[in-house]
């Protein structure tokens, strides 16, 4: 019997395909696997340049191209076009074998020779666009002589983009990197070395490389398996990972904590499950001995369901998903009893009180921030410790005497949640941080923490304190781009340390370059702070996935606007989108139930968009915050307007606050950032009126 692999490139595409064009699909698969005969199904191609690479038929008007082996029956199914462009592309791809990985590679010779003439080179002398890298250096990252020729001819990113099509993909992910501000080393380490087999490559040997491209194809044991992971597109993240996530996943062990940084769609989470996997299999550990942890509730509960797929029953037994606030509230309830947390408007009401009591002018909104962000962050206990704490990102600078009125207010105000039996959630944790700290054991032998850029220095203690300081005690993802809820932390105080233990993830899988591209354009040149007192930065990262370019559109009225997004959903349903695979996100829960109306109002359904996992046909809507974590085919991102974003609420004004007000603005801008990679193929950005100064200058011009 014929087995029918996949790549992973056309598990992305398999989506993008009309319904009765992926049900045809599947039942071509069915037969292809039920045939006597491969040649039943399987088709050569006249003037083929590479015999092995064939066709199958799909329904009337479209096939798939298939690479036959050379010997045994493991078929790979590589795209499925209509049916000239499916004839077009087998007959003039070459199969080979990259001979310093061993992967699998596909390209076009004949286009790049023809696109290297074609595409011309700027008129001043610009100089080539890789004449920084040497020939030896770009064998040894496994470009060949034919793809190497064709390198020396670019001179600007434009014919890589124009080449990149016609390139093999393990060498065009060598050379986008190195465009993207890669050192050959860090080309190296990212993308060549976890590819390197521990057996000698033979080139001539299709069928081993076709088994070697784990990272690029999906073999699976049936027809019934390849089309199921069709029907799951979150099974590509969960079964396929990219040799450079999988080295920080399935390293056997660090010798203490570690970190893994990286863009939005680069699989930090997938590798933090797949650590977890790591951790559990083949070992008979107890119940509930490994943490997995996040900061917000919905993200835990995804995360839940992800391992559940991802472990057997009795692996999973040893896991414990949590997120870090309900945790902690856990902790000191099973200590003190009720745990009321108090809400953000009583809070601001006490504050204002203690600080008309002892006569302090500062805003409750500064010194409720003063009270997370220096008190509660340095777990201060009097006014000796206040006057010395440090104040990062605190830029209204205050004297000793100030200072001591200051902690006055902020005494009183501790008081007065004590006295009236109330938590906040980060006093929840620095209190469950004590408590568990002060246990003879701690709780859990492995602790593995996604989106850690969100947690509070509080939170980190509980977390330092769950787990004793040892080999694969910490496993941290997450990125500081995506810093959405202004907390900011330095490891090396709170007792942790990666240093020699930190990866930085460098590739979307999740976001087509086009996307990518424009939503970078949002964050600019901003200097964004790490966990460990330096800066982090996106150099070099890259998107894997080509698509169409976001849509831009402005409105004059709010209606106009509803109107205009209304047909655009229309459009994209239309074209094949199913509705649940759709989001609409704005900056505030007004907006959005706005949003929501005018879309009902023009026959289109919708839910809350934090019912994204039910795939029932209704588009999603809510807020920017309520789109971390998650991911959909086409996101519409509304009500981008000026006097929208940044949300004037959620910035403290320039004049009482400098730094801070910077800070602020520089958090509403990742979080733009943050709804807008959400998109997986289709981004639209809109506003009515004028637009918001956080979107990109070229389009508020």
């Amino acid at each position: 019997m014929a087995r029918l692999a996949a790549t992973t490139e056309f598990l992305s595409e398999y989506a993008t395909l009309q319904k009765p064009v992926r049900k045809a699909v599947d039942k071509a698969i069915r037969m292809f696997a039920e045939a006597t005969h491969t040649g039943a199904h399987l088709e050569k191609i006249n003037g083929s340049k590479d015999p092995l690479i064939r066709t199958i038929r799909v329904g009337d008007f479209w096939r798939g191209v298939v690479l036959a082996p050379k010997k045994g029956d493991r078929h790979t199914l590589i795209h499925v076009l209509p049916h000239d462009d499916a004839i077009a592309w087998a007959r003039n791809r070459t199969a080979s074998v990259n001979e310093r990985t061993g992967v699998i590679e596909f390209r076009d010779a004949t286009a790049l020779q023809g696109l290297a003439g074609d595409v011309s080179a700027p008129a001043d002398e610009t100089p080539p666009l890789f004449a920084h890298v040497g020939d030896a250096d770009m064998t040894r990252l496994g470009i060949d002589s034919g793809v190497l020729a064709a390198a020396r001819q670019m001179t600007n990113e434009a014919m890589l983009d124009a080449m990149g099509p016609y390139l093999p993909e393990s060498q065009r992910d060598v050379l986008v990197a190195l465009q993207s501000g890669y050192t050959v080393e860090q080309a190296w380490a990212d993308i060549v070395a976890p590819r390197i087999p521990d057996e000698p490559v033979d080139t001539d040997d299709i069928d081993a490389a076709v088994e070697r491209s784990t990272g690029r194809i999906a073999l699976v044991d049936g027809p019934e398996d390849l089309i199921a992971l069709f029907a799951k597109p979150l099974a590509l993240w969960r079964v396929f990972l990219h040799p450079s996530q999988e080295a920080v996943a399935y390293r056997p062990s660090y010798w203490g904590s570690a970190q893994v940084t990286g863009g939005p769609g680069t699989g930090k989470t997938v590798a933090a499950l797949h650590r977890v996997k790591h951790l559990v299999t083949g070992r008979d550990l107890p119940p509930r001995s490994v943490l997995l942890t996040t900061y917000t509730r919905g993200l835990a509960d995804a995360l839940d369901r992800d391992l559940t797929r991802l472990l057997h029953p009795a692996e999973r037994d040893a896991v414990e998903v949590i997120n870090v606030d309900r945790w902690a509230q856990g902790v000191v309830r099973a200590e003190h009893g009720a745990t009321r947390v108090a809400d953000d408007a009583e809070l601001r009401e006490w504050m204002a009180n203690a600080a008309q009591a002892h006569g302090c002018d500062a805003t409750a909104a500064f010194l409720l921030e003063e009270w997370r962000q220096v008190v509660l962050a340095h777990a201060v206990s009097d006014v000796e410790g206040y006057l010395t704490a440090p104040r990062r990102g605190r830029g209204k600078g205050m004297t000793r005497d100030r200072k001591r009125i200051v902690w006055a207010t902020l005494d009183r105000f501790r008081t007065e949640l004590h006295e009236r039996g109330v938590w906040t959630w980060h006093t929840l944790a620095d209190e469950a941080a004590r408590l568990v700290g002060a246990r003879g054991q701690r709780p859990y032998r492995h602790v593995v923490v996604d989106e850690i850029q969100d947690l509070h220095p509080a939170q980190w203690r509980l977390l330092r304190a769950s787990v004793a300081v040892g080999p694969d005690d910490l496993f941290l993802t997450g990125d500081p781009h995506q810093r959405i809820y202004g907390n900011h932390v330095s490891l090396r105080q709170v007792g942790i340390s990666v240093t020699g233990r930190s990866a930085r993830l460098r590739v979307n899988y999740r976001t087509s370059a086009e996307i990518l591209r424009w939503s970078m354009g949002v964050l600019g040149d901003i200097a964004i702070a790490d966990l460990d007192e330096g800066l982090d930065s996106l150099s070099g990262y890259r998107s894997a996935l080509h698509g169409q370019a976001p849509e831009i559109v402005a409105a004059p009225d709010h209606n106009t606007e509803g109107e205009d997004l209304a047909l655009a959903i229309e459009q994209w349903r239309e074209d094949g989108v199913a509705p649940h695979d759709i989001a609409v996100v704005a900056r505030t829960n007004r907006v959005a139930r706005g949003l929501a109306r005018a879309l009902q109002s023009h026959g289109i359904p919708t839910t809350e968009l934090k019912a994204a996992d039910s795939e029932t046909n209704t588009v999603r809507v809510g807020t920017m915050h309520g789109l971390k974590g998650l991911e959909f085919r086409c996101v519409a991102v509304a009500g981008v307007g000026r006097h929208i974003l940044p949300l004037p609420q959620a910035v403290v004004p320039a004049a009482e606050d400098p730094v801070r007000h910077a800070l602020d603005v520089q958090q509403e801008r990742c979080l733009l950032f943050v709804a807008c990679t959400r998109a997986r193929e289709r981004l639209r950005v809109s506003w009515s009126g004028e637009p918001s100064e956080l979107l990109p200058a070229s389009i508020r011009r």
